[in-house]
């Protein structure tokens, strides 16, 4: 999965949760100041998140750091993926 692809994903499944258009964000896009995500939207998040990016999480394996912003949930969901958060796009690709 490419960055972009999991950056997708992500706007998808808040738009889903939040009941609200949300695209556009940036890496810095906070998910609890900007888009007023709380514990219960995130979980709800997490759900929808394991259905359209086909990841799996492990609630023991989740860390308060991976939704502090769209760059740190990228990072999170690339990672579920088995793609590392700084790889190149080109080799996320294969």
């Amino acid at each position: 999965m490419q960055r972009t692809d999991a950056v997708t994903a992500i706007e998808t499944a808040l738009t889903e949760v939040l009941d609200r258009e949300v695209t556009g964000t940036q890496q810095s896009t906070r998910l609890f100041e900007d888009l007023h995500l709380d514990s219960t939207s995130v979980l709800e998040l997490l759900m929808s998140l394991e259905d359209s990016a086909g990841i799996e999480v492990d609630p023991e394996e989740i860390d308060a750091d991976d939704f502090r912003t769209i760059g740190t949930l990228t990072d999170f969901v690339l990672a579920a993926t088995g793609t590392p958060a700084d790889a190149p796009a080109a080799a996320a690709a294969h």
